[in-house]
């Protein structure tokens, strides 16, 4: 853990959360350079993003990690918040982008072991016996980044239609259509990592 997150941490948990203000006014008035409502937001919703990191990268330091990073990358791009959404549906994607991009990186670098070794994987059956939930987590860094979030909030966070479309901020049509289309590719790549062994 680095200094840097340490820090963070203990600051944010410093701040007394209040309702007194919206999300909506801190996000005004952190526009305008007040870095203590930002760091209200911080205090507001860092359960909620640590949370949503942990699902990704199933390990408390990487997910610190990454919460710190998302509430960085939110302070960064938070001109680009319009208020079409909730400022918590609006850091959940940021989180996501963020532990999507980290996953992506790690894979690349082998650096995320996708199943436990094993001499013998003939069985067709095999992989009946693997953790499905982890076997997706690993697997969703290869998709496009939107499907990555659908597949996460509905098999992972076990998130309701309802929800999602909330979530990313798409008709009911229009998220049906891409959960299909992340299926498809999920299990594609799926079974392209069990070499065969059986549809997903």
């Amino acid at each position: 853990m680095t200094t840097a997150a340490t820090t963070w941490r203990a600051t944010a948990g410093a701040i007394r959360t209040t309702t007194a203000e919206s999300d909506l006014e801190l996000v005004r008035l952190a526009k305008k350079g007040d870095s203590g409502a930002f760091s209200l937001l911080v205090a507001r919703h860092q359960h909620m993003v640590y949370n949503v990191s942990f699902r990704f990268m199933r390990e408390s330091a990487l997910a610190e990690d990454m919460a710190q990073e998302a509430f960085l990358k939110a302070f960064r791009v938070l001109k680009g918040f319009r208020g079409d959404s909730s400022f918590s549906t609006w850091m959940y994607r940021v989180t996501a982008s963020v532990c999507l991009t980290e996953l992506s990186k790690r894979k690349r670098r082998n650096e995320v072991p996708f199943l436990p070794a094993h001499e013998n994987r003939t069985d067709s059956k095999a992989h009946d016996t693997f953790d499905m939930p982890d076997l997706i987590r690993q697997c969703v860094g290869e998709l496009p980044e939107r499907y990555a979030t659908i597949i996460t909030l509905y098999y992972l966070d076990e998130a309701c239609y309802d929800e999602i479309a909330r979530v990313m901020g798409v008709p009911m049509g229009t998220l049906k259509t891409w959960m299909h289309r992340a299926r498809k590719k999920l299990r594609k790549i799926v079974e392209k990592e069990l070499n065969g062994h059986g549809p997903f």
